[in-house]
């Protein structure tokens, strides 16, 4: 990759506004978004997006102070999510965060609460800022459900585990993809040690209706092995890349890595330990780390724009950018894909 990873990280930690965060980040975006990504460049991509954050909220606090709140009053996490969460950012993800905070005392609590709304706000006007869209389904820390101290972070956790209606468990399984990307990762880790707890309890309901969220999205393969296009639209003709390759693989992945109770996020750090841990055999980890690595850096290739300062993309990869042997190639990472949620079904299904 023809950048330095200190070079960035100097720039970004000397950039004083939002306005020089988003002017490096144009600059950032541009540099490689002609390169054919490997794996190890795709994690030092993630690298750089969590400086572009860690700046940010930086320069919210400094912000805060100057309107008068102080410092932050208590400890706080504040963490990614979904594709941030797992380190598998593209150069297009919208925000996907929240903020757990040390739990106040009484008379401070509301105090306490201001704090966090407000810098929620100034972080989430820093993000776009820098080009980071807001999440489309308001899992963000400026929405009250995703920013609150420790202790509401387990009610309403508990809440989710005793009612795992549809969207309850869509929760769950957001929170299983959850790492602090500022702060000292104490207060997110104390959530998700009591939540693999959870998990182990209440197995194997649980992970029954965390299974039916899991296969919701089908696999892009058709059943004469043919690739599943687009049919309407301006993106007719395209690949669903994101949702019909992509996200069927991370979702699968992750409820194994959920049922062995593992911290890890990223997919393929989660493929290595459940090999490590006998939890899938060997030839399967080498067929999914294989797929998931090719499906991965087609997503990287898929189209996106700038629209209103924010990079967005729909995940639409056009048929005519792959050449013949990158269709046999997807169909062969699909086919395992599928192999993989069927393995998943039999697994958990066998565990009542």
């Amino acid at each position: 990759m023809n950048f330095s990873l200190d070079e960035f990280n100097k720039k970004i930690s000397n950039a004083e506004s939002f306005k020089q965060l988003g002017e490096e980040r144009d600059k950032f975006n541009e540099m490689i978004q002609d390169l054919h990504t490997s794996i190890e460049q795709i994690k030092e991509i993630n690298q750089i997006h969590d400086l572009f954050i860690q700046r940010t909220i930086t320069l919210s606090e400094t912000t805060l102070r100057g309107r008068g709140f102080g410092p932050p009053p208590v400890s706080y996490d504040f963490i990614l999510f979904g594709s941030g969460g797992r380190q598998e950012q593209t150069l297009w993800s919208d925000q996907d965060n929240g903020i757990v905070y040390e739990n106040p005392n009484n008379e401070h609590k509301e105090k306490v609460k201001s704090y966090f709304k407000e810098l929620a706000i100034t972080i989430e006007h820093g993000l776009e800022r820098a080009g980071y869209p807001p999440c489309e389904g308001n899992v963000i820390s400026t929405n009250p459900l995703w920013n609150k101290p420790l202790d509401d972070w387990y009610f309403k956790m508990n809440e989710w585990f005793e009612d795992p209606h549809w969207e309850h468990v869509r929760y769950l399984l957001i929170l299983a993809d959850s790492r602090s990307v500022y702060g000292q990762g104490i207060l997110i880790n104390k959530i998700k040690t009591r939540y693999f707890s959870e998990v182990a309890s209440l197995s194997p309901r649980i992970l029954e209706k965390m299974l039916h969220n899991t296969l919701r999205h089908k696999i892009l393969l058709g059943v004469f092995g043919h690739l599943i296009k687009e049919q309407y639209g301006e993106e007719a003709g395209g690949l669903d890349i994101k949702y019909g390759a992509y996200i069927p693989m991370v979702n699968g992945i992750r409820l194994l890595s959920i049922e062995a109770g593992l911290f890890e996020t990223s997919t393929l750090e989660r493929i290595h330990k459940l090999k490590l841990m006998n939890l899938i055999p060997e030839r399967y980890a080498a067929e999914y780390e294989k797929a998931f690595s090719n499906i991965f850096k087609l997503r990287y290739r898929t189209l996106y724009k700038k629209e209103n300062g924010m990079y967005t993309s729909n995940g639409i990869l056009k048929a005519k950018q792959l050449t013949k042997e990158q269709r046999e190639e997807l169909k062969s990472s699909l086919k395992i894909a599928n192999k993989l949620q069927k393995y998943i079904k039999k697994k958990i299904d066998s565990s009542r």
